[in-house]
């Protein structure tokens, strides 16, 4: 009969060598990495599609269009293997055309793109709504005033969209910090696999699984915390809904 793992034990946590604690803390700081990068770079994708989708012209709108379409519709787990062994490949491909040698694309880079194209998809259709929501005549009122199009985007139209988008963009960012979980299956070492690794090791899957949701937990509040100071000062002077 199997040695049956201790049902909460965790002086596990902090056993030396390799001090599982650290390595369970390593494995969420490569998430909170991860999270962050693909989180910036989704929203830097969200607003270029945003605004191609409303103010680009037929070709734009089509691209923008092919682009939340596929990536909403495809589960993400096969986008993330899609992207990262297919896109890996044809960037050696590309490489070998031109005569240059392959490139080893290291797990941090590629699991940042990976979130950060899924989130693009999804941050753009947040930041159109956002932007539809800007009421009409503050933004004629800005072209009335001779306001070039950079200077009412940056003026007008952003910080008037900034209430309207951050309870989407804030769901966005918590969904990210989840989505880095799935790189476990192109063997990042993030916080999911670690605790796997863990888990294995030490026969203490039910400590140690507790101890990766709590870390998750932990990180959902805080980033609740902020969210929140956030969406206080965005709304300051909006009048509240009764």
């Amino acid at each position: 009969m199997a040695d049956p793992a201790p049902f909460i034990n965790w002086s596990l946590l902090a056993l030396s060598p390799p001090g599982w604690g650290s390595v369970l803390l390593s494995g969420l700081f490569n998430s909170i990495q991860i999270a962050v990068g693909g989180y910036s770079l989704g929203l830097l994708l969200g607003v270029g599609g945003a605004f191609g989708k409303l103010y680009g012209g037929p070709i734009v709108k089509d691209l923008m269009e092919c682009y939340t379409t596929i990536v909403r519709a495809v589960p993400e787990l096969v986008l993330i293997l899609l992207l990262y062994y297919a896109g890996t490949d044809l960037i050696n491909q590309l490489l070998a055309l031109g005569g240059l040698p392959s490139v080893d694309i290291s797990g941090l880079a590629a699991g940042i793109f990976v979130i950060g194209v899924v989130q693009g998809a999804y941050s753009t259709e947040v930041l159109r709504g956002a932007i539809k929501a800007v009421p009409a005549g503050q933004i004629e009122a800005a072209r009335a005033f001779g306001m070039s199009p950079i200077k009412v985007m940056t003026r007008i139209t952003l910080p008037a969209m900034l209430p309207y988008a951050i309870p989407g963009l804030s769901n966005l960012w918590l969904i990210a910090t989840k989505d880095t979980a799935l790189l476990a299956v192109v063997g990042f070492s993030e916080l999911t696999l670690v605790t796997r690794q863990a888990a294995g090791t030490t026969k203490a899957y039910l400590l140690f699984f507790c101890a990766a949701g709590v870390l998750y937990l932990a990180l959902t509040l805080v980033s609740n915390f902020f969210i929140g100071i956030i969406e206080r000062r965005a709304r300051r002077g909006l009048v509240e809904a009764a």
